[in-house]
């Protein structure tokens, strides 16, 4: 019987949508995530995947950014005025710029291909719960189930407040909308600041131990990090970095 995760025990399995006009990279994704409990629905285009995303939600959707007649970037734009579901694009090692533009869009995360398949289902299931976190809290303000689980306690370090059940992150109480892979890398930081942590711990917190990711994956998510803090405060300087060693949060 395929393994479960504690956020997949329901009676449905959750729905998972893979866009990508590559055949063998959807057969094999969709074997490997039901193999984990999911279900899969397969498209083979963006246009063809727009009317059945919104007509027919699934739980979340991958998809590739480079397709033909809808790319992913128009679909998840037409998505967006009309939904606001769970979105992970795969995007190629050198499309730095297709990314920025997705994650302003609303895309959820990106994994730059060739991906690790454990990779994604561990952001799958990441998106999932973050997504179940907010769904109660709209069903249920202020109510908690006897048998819930207890939520893991907010991280506040001076004008930074990071909520890991709800995927929430502010600073000085604005809100700064990060990806799975940024979250991780920014709680690693600000659970022990002013401790210098090294892009190999980093990459151990965000990536499965399994994953390779260069030293420039990590300054490129940190990079990312800052330019989305300075929206917020164009002052911001708490990310700080040790040259030749790593990378610290200052708590002040």
């Amino acid at each position: 019987m395929p393994a479960r995760g504690r956020d997949d025990l329901r009676d449905d399995p959750r729905v998972i949508a893979l866009v990508d006009d590559d055949r063998n990279i959807l057969t094999t994704v969709s074997i490997a995530l039901q193999a984990e409990g999911f279900a899969t629905r397969l498209y083979y285009d963006g246009a063809a995947a727009l009317k059945a995303l919104l007509e027919n939600p699934p739980d979340l959707a991958v998809c590739d950014i480079k397709m033909p007649r809808m790319d992913g970037l128009e679909l998840l734009s037409r998505l967006r005025e009309k939904s606001q579901l769970p979105v992970i694009f795969l995007t190629s090692k050198d499309a730095e710029s297709d990314e920025a533009q997705g994650l302003a869009m609303g895309a959820d995360d990106y994994i730059a291909k060739p991906f690790s398949q454990r990779l994604l289902i561990a952001r799958i299931r990441a998106i999932l719960r973050r997504s179940e976190v907010a769904r109660s809290d709209a069903d249920a303000p202020g109510e908690e189930c006897e048998d819930a689980q207890p939520l893991p306690e907010p991280i506040r370090r001076g004008r930074l407040l990071m909520d890991p059940a709800r995927h929430t992150v502010t600073w000085d109480g604005v809100g700064v909308s990060l990806t799975v892979t940024e979250f991780l890398i920014l709680e690693a930081l600000a659970l022990r600041p002013g401790v210098v942590k090294t892009r190999n711990q980093l990459m151990d917190a965000a990536y499965q131990d399994d994953v390779f990711v260069d030293d420039r994956t990590i300054d490129s998510h940190i990079k990312r990090l800052r330019r989305k803090f300075r929206v917020a405060d164009s002052h911001f300087a708490a990310i700080e970095t040790l040259y030749g060693a790593g990378y610290s949060f200052a708590d002040s």
